[in-house]
């Protein structure tokens, strides 16, 4: 099943919402238009992004005579494709080593996503060393750990409780020495206490700053999705403390409101680069702007 496919299955809820609007469709008026806006809303695209979607919406068909419902649903289609594409979607891991720093909450499948990636790299030939470096979650490093053996990649850890820019700077020196081609750490994903989780990731960040100034590297989020504005929140924080290159947004099963990424992209200006489906490993997927818009809207 691809991309597509999947997406289209794990937006089921939202996509039916939508789709109804549609289906419902006598005459490109406002009525329309406010029952799109409302439902776009509902979806968790935010209020911001869908009245601008909706506003742009609008113009469109009025300048371009817009009138049937595949018209109108091909000009949204493009509009929401748009607002994910302002940055860019690809991971960018040129150098050796590279390095993927994962941060978010605890429970949002983080540790999962770290062993889908280990996998993935694996099977395109590339060496991961892993890194527990959430050494304040009890047994995250043990979660780890099994994901470290399912892949066939090595992992560096410390006691729990241990320093965990130490435990970078220690899986480091061991991705050098072993030539490793990504270091993938894994991080506590404390937001109760901001000021110690501020602290704790750029601290981290320096370490990697100092021993690899100018190696690439990923700073990606992982979002639950079906938080839907609670993702929002999480992102906002988690840019302030770390800074964001990307999102990954997991658990799209059929009861997610997968509208959220279109507000983190808007608001935040930062680009959704990677979505999980589902359990299997396989189901960690790059993300393309368009087939998800065109799953949301099919």
């Amino acid at each position: 099943m691809g991309f597509f496919d999947k997406i289209k299955e794990g937006l089921t809820k939202t996509r039916k919402n939508v789709s109804g609007v549609f289906a419902a469709l006598s005459g490109v008026n406002d009525e329309f238009f406010d029952e799109l806006e409302e439902t776009l809303i509902m979806a968790d695209v935010g209020a911001e992004t869908s009245m601008n979607a909706v506003d742009e919406l609008r113009d469109r068909a009025k300048h371009e005579g817009l009138r049937g419902g595949e018209e109108v649903k091909a000009a949204l289609t493009d509009i929401l494709t748009e607002t994910l594409s302002r940055e860019d979607t690809s991971l960018r891991l040129e150098t050796k080593p590279s390095v993927i720093l994962m941060i978010g909450v605890n429970g949002v499948g983080k540790t999962t996503t770290i062993g889908k990636l280990a996998l993935k790299f694996k099977e395109e030939g590339k060496s991961v060393l892993l890194v527990a470096a959430d050494t304040f979650r009890a047994a995250a490093a043990e979660q780890l750990e099994i994901w470290a053996e399912r892949a066939g990649c090595d992992m560096v850890r410390h006691a729990e409780g241990s320093d965990p820019a130490a435990v970078v700077f220690d899986g480091i020196a061991a991705a050098r020495a072993r030539g490793a081609d990504i270091i993938i750490c894994d991080t506590a994903g404390r937001l109760h206490n901001k000021s110690n989780l501020m602290n704790e990731l750029a601290k981290i960040s320096r370490v990697i700053d100092r021993e690899l100034p100018d190696a690439d590297r990923e700073t990606l989020l992982v979002i639950d999705a079906t938080t839907g504005q609670n993702g929002l929140i999480q992102a906002e924080q988690f840019k302030e403390a770390a800074g964001l290159t990307g999102i990954v947004l997991t658990k799209l099963d059929g009861t997610a409101k997968g509208g959220i990424v279109y507000a983190i992209a808007e608001k935040l200006q930062v680009p959704v680069k990677l979505v999980g489906v589902g359990e299997k490993a396989d189901d960690l997927m790059e993300f393309d702007a368009r087939s998800f818009t065109e799953a949301l809207l099919s």
